[in-house]
């Protein structure tokens, strides 16, 4: 049982103390009967909870799809530079969203945003064996020795990249599948074989694509078939 103003703030109807005042005018309804008081106990799974008419569809947590355009950083927030949560509709914007996973400012694509700690964790952790898909383009033609290289593993600067699955598409264009996701990597790994990326793009995570529908900087909520298929195992099939 939670304090039905704490629910209700955490399923982004307004902060606490908005939650009050719509209780104090008689706006909340909780199975059947109009909350008085803002510290009155519900459970969000079970009881039947409504808002100025609406009825309350509670999700302990929030699982979204964006698909990140170029220019914008993955942060929760930044003073200078737009970030991915302030591409965020408002009707899914809550707090405790932060980006799982991050994309650097020049690359695009998939990228999830969650206030779910732990799934994070086990969707990044290269222990899970998470593997996440990216397009790249690069500066100079890729030949068999850069795919060897990627297989058998790459060393730079000091920092060992676990072996990474790559399929050539065009002299310049390659699809590459990395478990990690270590600072700049798949830009390091190219660096790291003489040539630089100039087009990066990420298209799965585990087994779960990016949303051809979606246009850069839109996104939506994940459904509940789709959020495991961030966990599972994937083949390398662009």
């Amino acid at each position: 049982m939670e304090r039905i103003d704490k629910i209700l703030s955490s399923q982004n109807i307004g902060s606490r103390r908005e939650v009050r005042n719509i209780i104090r005018q008689g706006g909340v309804i909780l199975n059947g009967r109009p909350v008085k008081r803002p510290e009155e106990k519900a459970n969000p799974e079970k009881d039947t909870i409504i808002i100025n008419g609406s009825t309350l569809h509670f999700k302990r947590r929030i699982y979204i799809m964006m698909n990140k355009p170029k220019g914008v950083i993955c942060a929760v927030q930044d003073r200078c530079q737009t970030t991915v949560l302030d591409l965020l509709p408002q009707n899914l914007f809550r707090k405790g969203l932060f980006p799982a996973g991050r994309l650097d400012k020049d690359t695009e694509g998939l990228l999830i945003l969650t206030d779910d700690g732990d799934f994070a964790h086990n969707m990044l952790s290269p222990k899970k064996h998470v593997y996440k898909l990216y397009e790249a383009y690069t500066d100079k033609p890729l030949d068999s020795k850069v795919c060897t290289a990627f297989k058998q593993g790459i060393e730079s600067g000091g920092c060992k990249f676990l072996p990474a699955e790559i399929r050539l598409i065009s002299p310049n264009r390659a699809f590459v599948c990395i478990q990690e996701g270590k600072y700049h990597q798949v830009k390091r790994m190219f660096e790291a074989v003489g040539t630089n990326v100039i087009y990066l793009k990420r298209l799965r995570i585990g087994n779960l694509s990016l949303d051809k529908a979606l246009e850069a900087g839109q996104c939506r909520e994940l459904d509940k078939k789709e959020i495991p298929l961030l966990l599972s195992d994937s083949e390398f099939s662009p």
